[in-house]
């Protein structure tokens, strides 16, 4: 019973020692905050906090300013991110629809999956060492305005694919 256990626990270590010995990419200077990963230099995102408004369907999220400084060309970008009190586990990608010259998305309320609604876009999370994350949109994204998030935060990390 003990080997059953302590094996998978061993296995798991090593592979967390490993990890951390072969990450040899550029580090984040700035903790909870992620940045685009372009070849060996890292770009800081936008930081923000969305503005949050209820309407009779939904809820609703507002930033000011119609486009993100921080750009991509890459349509399945990477990002590096140090943490020390946000979870990288929990961060969402969404795309904003920009109007009137803020960049805004919709959560509706029905609990129903609906065209107008935003969706949060699949990322896979890899741990490269201790509290040190890679965070990629496992899914192209389109040209656009996009921002991630911390799960049930307002805090936003803007950026634009083009």
């Amino acid at each position: 019973m003990r080997q059953t256990i302590l094996f998978p626990l061993l296995l798991c270590l090593l592979q967390t020692a490993l990890t951390a010995a072969d990450y040899k990419g550029p580090r984040p200077d700035t903790t909870d905050m992620p940045f685009l990963l372009h070849a060996s230099k890292l770009v800081a995102l936008d930081v923000g906090e969305a503005k949050e408004e209820t309407r009779k369907d939904g809820m609703g999220g507002q930033v000011a300013g119609a486009a993100a400084k921080a750009r991509t060309p890459m349509a399945e970008p990477i990002f590096i991110m140090e943490t020390k009190n946000i979870d990288a586990e929990k961060m969402e990608l969404y795309r904003f629809e920009v109007k009137n010259g803020n960049r805004e998305v919709f959560f509706p309320s029905n609990g129903k999956k609906s065209k107008q609604g935003a969706r949060p876009i699949r990322l896979t999370i890899t741990r490269q060492a201790p509290n040190l994350y890679r965070i990629e949109a496992a899914e192209t994204l389109e040209p656009g305005e996009y921002s991630l998030s911390p799960s049930g935060s307002s805090k936003v990390f803007c950026f634009q694919v083009y």
